[in-house]
């Protein structure tokens, strides 16, 4: 029998750190951001502090188009060279960033950046698909998720404190130097994954037909709307956080506390989740996360509408904590469900998996943020309307043909 996979060296805390951090370089260019986007709004002569969503934005639209090359590239060429591109190509966009005048050149950098973060993105989710199956791949997954969750959590203290010694544009300089590192690490120490005889030819009909396939498979398209809704809640948080805790509540310098803590939610969740799907299947974690936020968002907006859309600190704090740890059991089985038919055409599926979801979620996080009104009623709002909507796209994704 023919090997059609080149066997890595690195199989232990070395290669989910790298994979980890592989993975980070997207959530980094979001989170160390925040605490800047006033500054940036105001530098660049912006008019409303809604505007400045769009340096998120931006990003995360660059992402969702990427994914859709990246995944086949590495199909055809083989995944070191395709994270290799797009780290390149996020390494330019960070030196556009660091150089903008103007508010359209800064959109274009961010474009840039995401575009080029989609690769080691999008490629490090088929280097685990090549090595692990099943629930050994969400184990995998939930530990590398944990890992990178660090990188949120860590995120907003680094922007906060490069403002307080430098101007906000040396943030893009830490970026352009995580990116290098990251080019650089990966270069030397990881090994290819897919052999040259499993590769496919990069050609438009075997691409197209590998895209059609993942779009008419019922388990994977589902869960990937399902991801998309759920990941729309929280880009939707992510886009007026900082309006949220500077406007409403007025948290100063604590802001990286407030916002770390809810990531560190996350985390949380996602390492309950690592030793929870050995005993519970995944299809039942979700349906249950999802139901639970429903639940909750519920009942917390009749409470915020009560206190006129501005309830206390600290039970919006008990809330979105609550959230987040939900979105943690969310996330990494999500992706698992949505990859586990896939596996024949990984890195295309994951392209797919990746970009329509991000796609759906940058629509609604971009309608929620904007919709920001001073209170916490479109947040909460989204987050209720979004769980019912990833509890419909689940049970579509797990219904039988023609139900």
């Amino acid at each position: 029998m023919t090997n059609t996979r080149a066997r890595p060296a690195l199989r232990g805390p070395e290669f989910i750190a790298l994979a980890a951090f592989m993975m980070s370089v997207f959530a980094l260019s979001v989170d160390v951001m925040i605490p800047a986007l006033a500054l940036i709004g105001n530098d660049l002569g912006l008019n409303s502090a809604n505007e400045t969503q769009y340096i998120v934005t931006a990003l995360v639209l660059g992402m969702a188009i990427g994914q859709l090359f990246y995944g086949p590239l590495s199909d055809s060429v083989g995944r070191k060279p395709a994270i290799y591109a797009g780290l390149a190509v996020f390494i330019a966009g960070s030196i556009v960033c660091l150089v903008a005048t103007d508010f359209p050149t800064m959109l274009a950098g961010r474009f840039l950046q995401g575009l080029g973060a989609a690769g080691p993105r999008i490629v490090t989710m088929a280097l685990v698909r090549d090595q692990f199956v099943g629930p050994a791949m969400a184990r995998v997954m939930s530990i590398i998720i944990t890992v990178f969750i660090t990188g949120p959590i860590l995120a907003p203290f680094i922007g906060q404190g490069i403002l307080l010694i430098a101007p906000w544009r040396f943030i893009f300089v830490l970026l352009l130097l995580l990116g290098v590192a990251v080019l650089a690490w990966f270069s030397l120490r990881q090994p290819e994954t897919l052999a040259k005889e499993a590769r496919r030819p990069f050609a438009l009909r075997p691409i197209t037909a590998a895209m059609l396939e993942t779009f008419t498979t019922r388990v994977a398209i589902g869960h990937t709307i399902a991801s998309g809704f759920a990941f729309g809640a929280i880009f939707g948080y992510i886009n007026s956080a900082r309006q949220i805790f500077q406007d409403i509540y007025a948290v100063g310098d604590y802001f990286p506390f407030y916002f770390s803590g809810l990531a560190l939610a996350v985390g949380i969740a996602t390492i309950a989740n690592s030793r929870l799907v050995a005993t519970i299947d995944m299809r039942t974690l979700c349906r249950l996360s999802a139901l639970a936020q429903a639940v909750m968002s519920v009942a917390f907006f009749a409470i915020s509408y009560a206190d006129g859309g501005v309830p206390p600190l600290w039970s919006m704090m008990l809330y979105l904590s609550a959230m987040f740890f939900c979105l943690g059991i969310l996330f990494g089985n999500l992706n698992a469900m949505a990859m586990q038919p896939l596996g024949h055409i990984a890195g295309v599926g994951a392209s797919v998996v990746g970009s329509i979801g991000l796609f759906i979620a940058a629509t609604l996080g971009t309608v929620i943020g904007q919709s920001f009104d001073g209170t916490l009623l479109p947040l909460v709002g989204g987050f209720a309307a979004l769980s019912l909507l990833t509890i419909a796209a689940l049970r579509w994704a797990s219904a039988k043909p023609g139900n």
